[in-house]
């Protein structure tokens, strides 16, 4: 019986976000056609109203925008541009909400295996929160908890999602090549992976005993308590440390701050060059330098996973990159390629050179210490060249490219502020051990 009134529960609640979603993209699309009746331009002004329409529906649409944002070889300049507004910032689940989620999860006796748990969240995103707590044996932990009804308002999100792209499509101009319906299938392949916390358990499991297997102490992860943690709440070690990107503790808990940065580039290449496993969301908050110097990586929701082909591929691409020579590069785009046939690398090779003379520009720039020069505008235009250029010689750009490609460049900015003389590209050979 309570099966079936789940059951019955779920499709009330999908019934209600269609009607809800349909009613804020109607009112969005009514604002476009009122831009057209005015003279406006709708080609100019959809990405805005499609933002906002993300906004206001929040949680699963916020992630679809900040998965757009982030895959610039994949969709159209002034969308990606636009969707990176979409900040993962909503309001915070009240206490109470959270504590049904517990109980739900994990009996009506939960409190049994908490000493405490503060009800005040350390963070607050579109798919989950983040609580301290203390458990019975007095570990410090942290608990995630997985927003209620996320799952029915994912499925009913997803269904519409896919019948407003193809209508995006077949109506506005421009989009009917966009492959804006196809993202509908990779976001719900990656969300749905994000909103299991079984396989964020696994992933950082996974991560774990590469570097247990490889002898690598220089890092670690969370420990999973697997006895607490469920599909919705995932409780996990609490680390103690900073951002590493916070100079002032990098200093405080490392005696050779470049060393540290250097050993964390290193741990992060060697998982993905020996296993083509690879922690895909190694932002700030998530790359930590522990008190004891070590470095921490936590948050394994979003992981990625990539051929030997494609690894191939981009070490000759950054070859290129680093020698100048844009047949490298030519050749390192077709070797990513797996499907790749009959493809001229001297055209490609002609028709890369300006995109290329671009990319140089600005990682010569990071090199000489102008930090500024990664400016995430021009590298989405860039990866936008590329892909344009590959599409007219006949080539697919797998879309790991451009996350690693940004990654690379990220991570070769950072290490500049503490780390000069270290060079990554240059040097890639040095941390892929």
């Amino acid at each position: 019986m309570p099966g079936f009134l789940d059951q019955l529960l779920q499709g009330v609640n999908s019934a209600s976000r269609i009607v809800t979603s349909s009613y804020v993209f109607s009112t969005k699309t009514i604002l476009l056609l009122k831009d057209l009746a005015t003279g406006g331009s709708s080609s100019r002004n959809i990405p805005v109203r499609l933002r906002e329409a993300f906004e206001e529906l929040g949680a699963t649409y916020i992630k679809l925008g900040q998965f757009i944002a982030s895959a610039p070889s994949l969709f159209p300049e002034e969308i990606v541009t636009e969707m990176q507004k979409c900040l993962d910032s909503v309001r915070p689940l009240p206490f109470s909400e959270v504590q049904k989620v517990l109980k739900k999860e994990l009996g009506r006796d939960y409190q049994k295996l908490f000493q405490s748990i503060d009800p005040v969240p350390m963070a607050s995103a579109s798919i989950a929160q983040v609580h301290s707590a203390v458990t019975k044996d007095g570990l410090d932990v942290v608990v995630k908890v997985q927003r209620p009804d996320i799952e029915s308002a994912l499925g009913a999100d997803l269904n519409l999602l896919f019948l407003a792209s193809k209508l995006f499509e077949i109506f506005v101009p421009g989009l009917n090549k966009s492959g804006l319906s196809e993202m509908v299938g990779m976001f719900q392949s990656s969300i749905l992976e994000e909103i299991d916390f079984i396989k964020e358990a696994n992933n950082c499991e996974e991560f774990e005993r590469y570097l247990l297997s490889s002898g690598e102490t220089r890092a670690r992860v969370p420990k999973i308590y697997r006895e607490l943690s469920t599909k919705k709440v995932l409780v996990m070690e609490k680390f103690y440390g900073a951002p590493i990107t916070d100079e002032t503790s990098l200093r405080k808990f490392s005696k050779d701050p470049s060393k540290t940065l250097s050993d964390a580039l290193e741990i992060w290449f060697s998982t993905l060059s020996k296993s083509g496993f690879f922690h895909a969301d190694v932002h700030a908050g998530n790359l930590m330098i522990l008190r004891d110097g070590t470095v921490g990586f936590i948050d394994f929701g979003i992981v990625g996973r990539i051929s030997s082909k494609v690894w191939e591929g981009l070490m000759i691409f950054l070859e290129g990159l680093a020698l100048n020579r844009t047949d490298r590069i030519a050749s390192g785009l077709v070797r990513m390629d797996g499907t790749a046939s009959g493809i001229d690398e001297k055209k490609l090779a002609k028709d890369l050179e300006t995109v290329f003379d671009q990319m140089s520009k600005m990682v010569l720039d990071i090199q000489m210490g102008e930090l500024d020069a990664f400016d995430e505008k021009k590298m989405n235009t860039i990866l936008f060249e590329f892909r344009d250029i590959s599409d007219r010689n006949g080539l697919k750009i797998p879309k790991e490219f451009g996350l690693l490609i940004k990654q690379i460049l990220y991570f070769d900015r950072y290490i500049k502020s503490f780390a000069p003389e270290l060079d990554l590209i240059r040097d890639r050979e040095k941390f892929i051990k």
